[in-house]
This record gives C-alpha cells, structure tokens and sequence, in this order.
C-alpha cells in the first residue's frame, strides 16, 4: 500500500471494493476502471464506470484497440437514481472476491473508428463511422498487493476536502491477470492478458488537476509498473507509483520523464527513468501504438469554459529487457488551445 505522509495513514477495506455513501458534495463520483492488453495479439481495452449519483447520472466509457489499428470506443451518460450498485449504460461490474476477483461485462453499442483522431470532434466521429453491436465479457484476478486507499488522520479522523478543488478522496490500483472475450460487429477478440484496475470515490471535476501522465504497464504475470507525474497547481510536480516485482510492490520515489509529440500535441513516445524505495533504478521507454482522444468540458461559475483534454494511447513498453503493454494517459487542462502539461515540459 502506499505510503501516507507523517500524521497521516492509507486504509482500504474489502469493503472498500462495494459502493459507498455518497454524502452531500454534488460532485461525487465513485468511479471503477480496468485495462487488459494481450501481447499475443497486440490488443487490448480499457472500460469505467463513474457513478455520479447526487447529479443522478453516470459515466461510461468503453474503448477497445484492435489489433490492426483501429479503435472501438462508446461513451454515455446514463442516468441513475442512487449508488447502489455499478451497472449503467450496458457496463456492469461485479465485485466476486473483493481484492481477488472482479467480473466486467458489456453490452450494448460501439463506434469502430478507422481514424482514432476523429475523437477530437466527437460529432464528426460519431457522423462518419459505424456503430456495431458488442458485447465483453471479463474477468480479472489479482495478482499484486493493493496500492493506495483513503488517506485519514492518524488518529482516523477523515480529511477536510473541499469538493471543487477535488479529484478524488480515496484511489487505490492493482495490477490483474484478466481473460475473456469482446465481440463486436460479427467480429470476435480473445483475451488472455495481464492489466491494471483502479478505483476512486469523493467529489471530483476533471478540471481539479492542471495536468498528470498516467502510465500503467504489465510485461508478464510476475512484473508491472505504474508510474504517475502529475502537475502540483504551483509549478512544480508531484511522481508516485510502484513498480510489482517478487510479488511485492516497490514504491516510486522518483519518476523522469521526456514526452515526445505529433503536430496535434498527441504523446508519439516516452523515456522515463525510474527511482523506488529500495534503490533500483529502471529506464523505460514507450511507443504509441494507437491512441485516442477524448475530451471533457465545463462551465465554471464565474461563467468561463474549461476543457480538459485526455489522450487515452495503448502503448507497448520496454524495461529490462522485457516487453511489455500498457497505457499512457496523458491528461491536460487546454488554455489557449495548448495544453498545460506540454507547456510544463511534460
């Protein structure tokens, strides 16, 4: 689990894996994600659900990256009455052994794009390419510790949170073996591969984070990284991760990393040097294979609109001289149509 600062502590239940009270915040999210990339086939997906049952919807997002370059996304907004459970929009999500075994499954609509990049207008993608029937079904197993959880005082007390500055209250990750199928269109993909789920809950805007690179990997069942180099608000820059080796996780302490770019300002590539807890060192490298981008804006109350741009990229990963798959998930907040983490370096 990670680390907390001093006079506070990280707790996590396998209750913690079930819904929770959602309070008061309108913002509250309590939200479960998951990717699986089989190396075998050079294919992989990633699925969320976010529950937001104070403003009565949900957020589901669907994405699949086909082995010869195209990619299969969905996205809706569901409405729901209460936090009761994660299934809305045709993704459900049911907790078998919490902190051991989870299923997903999906059924509903996918928009097969040729051309990811036609995300970056949503109404053009949606106008110019199909929507085929699919359905998913997987299962993942852990195969790491736990990493992370809800941050309280030492003596239990929950932290202050004001709800518009908030991402999140509590996240925790795992890195899974995950099996099953995703049939689209006729069309149907087997997978048997190695993956990283999250989860968080408490209040959240997407616009509360500057910027972050969120880069999850797997090169088999026995090693996995998940790195996060994310922008403090203040200029500077916060890393964390861990690295799961010998069935163990190794905390990041120290995260480098140089981003290389495409004309739209779309990650191409990446070089990170890693420091953790123990003292090793790793040097990893990323290629994008196949990348999308998704959006996400907001009028705040003073009236001005935000927009927060995310480029979800299956990437294939190079460390001790292993292969490996994974995500970079490059989040940013665009102000004069730059984004703000390129800007930083980053």
């Amino acid at each position: 689990m990670a680390a907390a600062a001093e006079g506070y502590k990280t707790i996590l239940a396998p209750e913690d894996e079930f819904t929770h009270d959602p309070g008061t915040a309108e913002n509250y999210n309590e939200s479960m994600y998951f990717n699986v990339f089989d190396a075998g086939k050079r294919a992989g997906a990633w699925f969320r659900l976010g529950n937001r049952p104070n403003q009565r919807y949900a957020e589901m997002s669907m994405c699949v990256y086909f082995p010869d370059g195209r990619v299969g996304f969905m996205f809706a907004r569901p409405e729901i009455s209460d936090n009761s459970q994660m299934n809305a929009g045709g993704l459900r999500i049911d907790v078998v052994e919490p902190f051991k075994t989870l299923k997903v499954t999906y059924s509903g609509e996918l928009l097969v794009l040729k051309e990811p990049g036609q995300m970056a207008d949503p109404k053009v993608a949606f106008r110019n390419n199909p929507r085929l029937p699919c359905k998913m079904e997987m299962t993942y197993t852990g195969l790491s510790p736990m990493y992370g959880g809800e941050t309280v005082k030492a003596d239990g007390t929950p932290l202050e949170i004001d709800p518009e500055k908030s991402f999140a209250k509590a996240h925790y990750e795992q890195h899974c073996g995950a099996k099953g199928f995703i049939e689209c269109g006729g069309e149907r993909l087997e997978i048997d591969g190695y993956g990283l789920r999250d989860k968080s809950w408490g209040p959240r805007h997407w616009q509360a984070i500057e910027w972050y690179r969120w880069c999850p990997m797997n090169f088999g069942p026995d090693f996995g990284m998940m790195f996060n180099v994310m922008g403090d608000g203040k200029g500077g820059v916060h890393q964390s991760g861990m690295v799961f080796r010998d069935g163990i996780y190794d905390q990041i302490v120290a995260a480098e990393l140089s981003s290389n770019w495409d004309a739209n300002e779309y990650q191409t590539d990446l070089e990170a040097k890693i420091r953790t807890k123990s003292g090793k060192e790793y040097a990893v490298s990323g290629k994008v294979l196949s990348l999308i981008p998704l959006r996400n804006r907001r009028t705040a109350p003073d009236g001005t609109e935000l927009t927060t741009r995310i480029t979800e990229a299956m990437t294939e990963y190079r460390c001790d001289g292993k292969l490996g798959y994974g995500m970079s998930e490059y989040l940013d907040q665009i102000v004069d149509g730059r984004p703000m983490g390129r800007l930083a370096g980053y």
